[in-house]
């Protein structure tokens, strides 16, 4: 066998571990989920939107309009009560319920613009919550171009401005029993295009780069040997281990402190901008939300750090070190795709749970949730998160008091205690 077949044996078996491995797997597991969650966006899309439709006006421009309407979309009520048609939609599942005014026919015969009323029902904030309602934006597009094509056909005396845009309408949302009147649901996810893709990239950086830096510094001190001193000196393993978190966790602390301030601006320079004042609708966060949001990127980052110490106690020098960051990103990176297309609230039950899970997930639904009010969610995740970062810092201490560091084994302080008496 050849000297070359030989290194290439080595360093196969070398890279080629479990801890290599294992993540590349459940990374493949999850694209093929996010796979499968695009092939039911494409089913979304192609089925007809589930909407209602009152009716008040008596004439050809409804008449038009119910055809159009009707023949793209699965209609859930169709009827002249507005409250009977939200109850209706909204017990359906549907996307919107559309009132044709009583003087639509006649204002749009006579010269001028129709206005429509469109209640959206919105369930999700996230990127692909948004679907359903640009299935109804097309349709009614539709209904305009319908409209339009009668004017041309009937009557070479109207506008032309009335008959290429014959149909204005007035947008009111309901989001979690929030009524947000002159809001459409494509304004509402462009608001929240920050919590739906910014704020989980950020949490995602801060929390590999803390962590990475966490598990490099182990390898490197056992590379070094420096960590076989320092567990030889006088003091104790709680000391090193608190020592150890508490300066990760100020450094995981500057940067959460960086990363509010910076996105406290970010959100001021939004609502300034905006057209719609959203704090009348409560969505934005006061001093206390910003508090909470804080603290829930604190203790994420202190579970992430505690775990980096515990995977770092299995690296015997930089380079296996970092193999031993891949599980700390997969669980960075599979809640952020999730929380960027989808809201949490319209997951399935299981999914839920696994989000709930992973503790690097709630500093990213934080924001999105505090601004509708869904203080429980957030309270119970930073409690959950406080807890897993106490078990795995008692993990970290109780590992830290075995020989593990300096012989690969749990066996106890034997060794230990044999390198200080030589010292």
């Amino acid at each position: 066998m050849s000297s070359l077949t030989n290194i290439v044996k080595k360093e196969f078996r070398e890279m080629l571990t479990k801890s290599t491995i294992i993540p590349v797997i459940l990374m493949a597991v999850m694209f093929g989920y996010l796979g499968s969650m695009m092939g039911d966006v494409e089913e979304e899309v192609s089925a007809p939107p589930v909407i209602g439709l009152v009716d008040l006006d008596d004439g050809v421009i409804s008449d038009i309009a119910f055809k159009v309407l009707n023949a793209s979309s699965d209609m859930a009520y169709n009827g002249t009560d507005v409250d009977a048609g939200l109850e209706e939609v909204k017990k359906a599942g549907g996307v919107a319920l559309i009132v044709l005014p009583a003087n639509l026919s006649s204002d749009i015969l006579n010269g001028s613009r129709g206005y429509i009323d469109v209640y959206w029902m919105m369930e999700g904030a996230g990127m692909l919550d948004a679907i359903s309602s640009a299935s109804v934006d097309s349709l009614l597009g539709s209904m305009s171009y319908g409209i339009s094509a009668y004017l041309v056909n009937e009557s070479s005396e109207t506008d032309p401005a009335v008959v290429l845009f014959p149909v204005e309408r007035s947008d009111t949302t309901i989001f979690q029993d929030e009524v947000m009147e002159d809001v459409s649901p494509d304004f509402l996810i462009t608001m929240l295009s920050a919590q739906s893709f910014t704020v989980p990239f950020i949490i995602m950086m801060i929390i590999i780069m803390a962590g990475g830096m966490v598990i490099s510094s182990m390898g490197l001190e056992k590379e070094n040997k420096t960590l076989e001193t320092l567990l030889t000196l006088p003091v104790s393993r709680g000391s090193i281990v608190s020592g150890k978190l508490v300066a990760s966790a100020l450094v995981g602390l500057v940067m959460a402190g960086i990363y509010m301030v910076g996105f406290n601006y970010y959100m001021t320079s939004i609502e300034t901008s905006a057209e719609i004042d959203l704090a009348k609708y409560g969505l934005d966060l006061s001093p206390v939300d910003f508090i909470l949001v804080g603290v829930s990127v604190f203790v994420s980052l202190l579970a992430a750090l505690s775990m980096c110490m515990v995977l770092g106690t299995y690296a015997k020098n930089y380079k296996s070190a970092q193999t031993l960051t891949m599980p700390i990103t997969l669980l960075a990176i599979i809640p952020m795709f999730i929380t960027m297309f989808k809201d949490f609230g319209t997951l399935p039950l299981a999914l839920q749970a696994v989000l709930f899970v992973i503790p690097f997930s709630h500093p990213m639904m934080a924001m999105r949730e505090l601004m509708f009010g869904n203080y429980a969610l957030v309270l119970g995740g930073i409690a959950y998160v406080t807890a897993f970062a106490i078990v795995m810092i008692a993990i970290t201490v109780w590992i830290f008091k075995t020989d593990r560091l300096l012989t690969g084994s749990m066996k106890g302080k034997g060794l230990t205690r044999l390198l200080r008496k030589k010292r």
